[in-house]
C-alpha cells in the first residue's frame, strides 16, 4: 500500500474518533480552519476544471468532506456543552458575527443556512438528478457513435476505447452525484439541529449545572453556538457552491472563468449598451452619481478597448492559420500519412448513401459491427476496422469492396426494390434480371407490390441492406488468410500467453518464429478452417515442429488434430459425410508429380494429366450439385496437400479433405468419384 494510500485511509479513521473521542479546544481550532482550507481547495478546483471529469473524484471528496465536518461537529457540540468552550476560533467568530445583539447573529446564521439548502443544494440536487438521468438515456446513443466512427475509419480502436471509457464515466459520474448531493442536503439539516441543540441544551446546562444566570448563560452559549453555526456553514456553503459548478458545468476548453469572462463579456456593443443605461440611471435618478458614473464609464471603456483589440486578434489569427496550414502542406508526415493503405475498404457511390446514413434509416454500420464480431467468432482473428466512404467515381447505385488496396468485388442495388432469387427454373415473377453477388446465382430485383407473390412461390427474399453485407462478409471470409500478418499474428500469441504462458513459451521464438505460425495460420484460413482453438494448434506445432519447419507439412498435421471441428464444419445435422472420393490411380499420378527441392515440394503435374483430371472433377462437381447436394473432394493424407493446389484456381469454394481430418465416428458416403481411364 502506498503512502498516499495510507494516508486517506489514517485521515478517514481519524474522522471516525473524533465522533467517539473529545477533542482539546485548541485541536478544534486548528481542524476548523482545516475544514474552511479543503472547501476553499475544492471550490477553486471545480472552477478551474473544464469538464466534470476533469474531478471524476469529487463524489467520494463530497462524502469524507460532509463526514469531517459532522465529526467536527459533534466534537465542538460536546465541548460547547461539556466546557462551554469551543476553542478561540469558534469564540472569534461568534463575537464578529454575533457583536452586542445575539438576535443579529442568530439571523446571519439562519440567512446562511436557507441560501445554502434552499437555493444551491436544492438546485444542484435537481441538476444531478436530470443530468443521471439524460446521461444514462444518451449512453446506448453514444456507445453507437462510437462504433459508428470506428467501423468508418474516422477513429482508431485506442481513441474508440477512450471515448467508451469516458462515456462509461460520465454514466458513473452523475450517478455518484446524484447520491452526492443528498450528503450535501442533509449536511445542511444537520447543521440546523446541531445550533438548535446547542442553543437550548447549553442554556439549560449553563443555568441548571454551571448555575450561571438566564440572561449570562443565553448569552454565551448563543455567543458559542453561532460561532460553531458560521464555522460549519462556511465549508459546507463552498462545497455546496462546488457542487452547483461541477454538476451544471458543461465540457469547455476553458476554465469557468475564461468561459465567463469569455462568454458574458464577449460582444462590446452589449456593454456599450449597459455602460449607457448605467450612466443614464445615475443621471436621472435619484442613484448616487459617484456609484453609477464609475461603473458605466468604465463599462464604456472595456467596451472601447475590445472593440480596438478584436480586429487585430482577428487578424493574428488569419495568419496563425494561414501558416498552420502552409505548414501543414510541407509537412513530410501529411504525406507519410497518404501511404497507409485501409486492410478493408468500402466504398459506394452517392444513390447508396442512405444505407449508411442513420438519419435516412441507414444501419449499414451497424451490420458491420455484427459482422465484425460474427467473422472474429467464426475465423478466430481480429477483423480489422472496415473503412467506409463514398466514391464519386462509382456509379450513383454501385459499389465495391476492397482489400489492402485491391478491389475484390463489386456489385450493382437498387434500394427501392428487393432481390429475389428463385428455387429452381421458376420465372413467373416479374423484375429485373441481375446476378445475387455473393454466390453469383441468378436472381431479380422486384418492387414492394411482388415481394408478397414471390415469397409464396418460394422465392427467397431480401433487402439490399442484406445484401451487400453477405456480399461483405463473404469477401472478408474468403480472404481472411490476407488480413492476417505478422502484426496479428503476434497480437494473438500475446493474448494466448495470458493463458497458456508454457505453450507459447515453447512453440516461439525457437523453434518456429511468429512469421512461420503466421504462415500456418494462413493456409488454415485459406481453406476456411478456423483458428479459434489456438491451444490445439500451438500444442500440435509444438510437437512436430522439432520435427521439421516445412510450414505445408506442419499446417497438414493441425488439419489432422482439427479432426473434430473440420469433420463437424461439413457434417452438420446430418449424421454422414458425402464426399467425391478420389481413385488410387488419380492419386498415384499426383503422387509421382510431386517435386521435391530444398525449399520445400511443389506439385508438377504434366498439363494434360492436369486437365483430365481437372475435367474429371468438374463433371463430378457439377453432378454432385445436380442432386443438390455440396460438393466435397476426399483423398488420402499424402496428396490431400497438392490436389488442393491443383483445384484451387478451378474450384475455391470446394474443400479438399484427407481421410486423417475426419473423425471416426462419421458415416462417409461415396457419391461420385475423381477417376481418368
Amino acid at each position: 500500500m502506498k503512502v498516499r494510500d495510507i494516508g486517506v485511509l489514517g485521515a478517514v479513521i481519524l474522522i471516525v474518533a473524533m465522533l467517539i473521542i473529545p477533542l482539546p479546544p485548541w485541536m478544534l481550532s486548528f481542524l476548523i480552519v482545516i475544514n474552511i482550507t479543503l472547501g476553499l481547495i475544492v471550490l477553486l478546483t471545480a472552477m478551474s476544471m473544464k469538464e466534470a471529469l476533469d474531478f471524476s473524484i469529487f463524489p467520494s471528496v463530497i462524502l469524507l468532506l460532509t463526514l469531517f465536518r459532522l465529526g467536527l461537529s459533534v466534537s465542538t457540540t460536546r465541548a460547547i456543552l461539556a466546557n462551554g468552550d469551543a476553542g478561540s476560533v469558534v469564540e472569534t467568530f461568534g463575537d464578529f458575527v454575533v457583536g452586542g445583539n445575539i438576535l443579529v447573529g442568530l439571523v446571519v446564521f439562519l440567512i446562511l443556512v436557507l441560501i445554502q439548502f434552499i437555493v444551491i443544494t436544492k438546485g444542484a440536487e435537481r441538476v444531478a438528478e436530470v443530468a443521471a438521468r439524460f446521461t444514462l438515456d444518451a449512453m446506448p446513443g453514444k456507445q453507437m457513435s462510437i462504433d459508428a466512427d470506428l467501423n468508418a475509419g474516422i477513429i482508431s480502436e485506442k481513441e474508440a476505447r477512450e471515448r467508451r471509457e469516458k462515456v462509461s464515466g460520465e454514466a458513473d459520474f452523475y450517478g455518484a452525484m446524484d447520491g452526492a448531493t443528498k450528503f450535501v442536503k442533509g449536511d445542511a439539516i444537520a447543521s440546523m439541529v446541531m445550533v438548535i441543540i446547542n442553543l437550548l441544551f447549553g442554556i439549560i446546562i449553563g443555568v441548571v449545572q454551571m448555575g450561571l444566570p438566564f440572561a449570562e448563560a443565553a448569552t454565551h452559549f448563543s455567543k458559542l453556538t453561532v460561532g460553531d453555526g458560521i464555522v460549519s456553514q462556511i465549508p459546507a456553503l463552498l462545497i455546496s457552491t462546488a457542487t452547483g459548478i461541477v454538476v451544471t458545468r458543461a465540457s469547455s476548453k476553458g476554465s469557468l472563468g475564461q468561459d465567463i469572462t469569455g462568454q458574458l463579456f464577449a460582444q462590446a456593443k452589449l456593454l456599450y449598451v449597459a455602460g449607457g443605461t448605467i450612466v443614464l440611471l445615475g443621471l436621472f435618478t435619484p442613484i448616487p452619481d459617484w456609484i453609477t458614473l464609475p461603473i458605466g464609464i468604465a463599462l464604456i471603456a472595456g467596451a472601447y478597448m475590445m472593440g480596438r483589440k478584436k480586429p487585430e486578434d482577428e487578424e493574428e489569427l488569419l495568419e496563425i492559420e494561414e501558416e498552420v496550414a502552409t505548414d501543414g502542406m510541407k509537412s513530410p508526415e501529411n504525406v507519410v500519412n497518404l501511404l497507409n493503405v485501409d486492410p478493408i475498404e468500402f466504398e459506394f457511390g452517392y444513390g447508396l448513401i442512405p444505407l449508411v446514413d442513420a438519419a435516412q434509416g441507414g444501419d449499414l454500420l451497424d451490420r458491420v459491427i455484427m459482422i465484425r464480431r460474427q467473422l472474429a467468432l467464426e475465423l478466430g482473428i481480429v477483423i480489422p476496422v472496415v473503412r467506409i466512404r463514398d466514391n464519386i467515381q462509382l456509379q450513383p447505385n454501385e459499389y465495391r469492396i476492397k482489400i489492402k488496396g485491391n478491389e475484390m468485388a463489386r456489385g450493382e442495388l437498387l434500394l427501392d426494390h428487393y432481390l429475389a432469387m428463385s428455387p429452381g427454373d421458376d420465372d413467373s415473377i416479374e423484375g429485373i434480371d441481375t446476378v445475387e453477388p455473393s454466390f453469383g446465382l441468378p436472381a431479380k430485383w422486384i418492387t414492394e407490390q411482388v415481394k408478397e407473390d414471390a415469397e409464396m412461390y418460394g422465392y427467397t427474399v431480401v433487402d439490399p441492406p442484406s445484401v451487400v453485407s453477405t456480399h461483405l462478409t463473404e469477401i472478408i471470409r474468403a480472404n481472411a488468410h490476407e488480413l492476417l500478418g505478422r502484426q496479428e499474428t503476434k497480437q494473438l500469441i500475446d493474448h494466448l500467453r495470458e493463458t497458456h504462458p508454457i505453450l507459447v513459451e515453447e512453440l516461439t521464438p525457437t523453434p518456429l518464429s511468429t512469421g512461420e505460425i503466421q504462415k500456418v495460420l494462413g493456409k488454415l484460413l485459406r481453406e476456411n478452417v478456423s483458428v479459434r482453438n489456438l491451444p490445439i494448434i500451438f500444442e500440435t506445432l509444438a510437437d512436430y515442429a522439432k520435427l521439421t519447419s516445412d510450414t505445408d507439412i506442419l499446417t497438414e498435421y493441425v488439419r489432422q488434430a482439427l479432426a473434430r471441428q473440420i469433420t463437424a464444419q461439413y457434417v452438420g445435422d446430418s449424421s454422414a459425410l458425402k464426399v467425391i472420393t478420389v481413385s488410387g490411380k488419380v492419386e498415384k499420378m499426383i503422387a509421382d508429380s510431386i517435386q521435391q527441392t530444398d525449399h520445400g515440394n511443389y506439385l508438377a503435374m504434366d498439363p494434360q494429366d492436369s486437365q483430365t483430371v481437372l475435367e474429371t472433377i468438374a463433371a463430378e462437381v457439377e453432378r454432385v450439385s445436380f442432386m443438390e447436394q455440396s460438393a466435397i473432394i476426399l483423398c488420402s493424407p499424402a496428396v490431400r496437400m497438392y490436389l488442393r493446389q491443383l483445384t484451387e484456381r478451378y474450384f475455391p469454394q470446394i474443400p479438399v479433405l484427407s481421410y486423417n481430418e475426419l473423425d471416426a465416428s462419421v458415416e462417409i458416403q461415396s457419391v461420385g468419384v475423381v477417376n481418368v481411364q
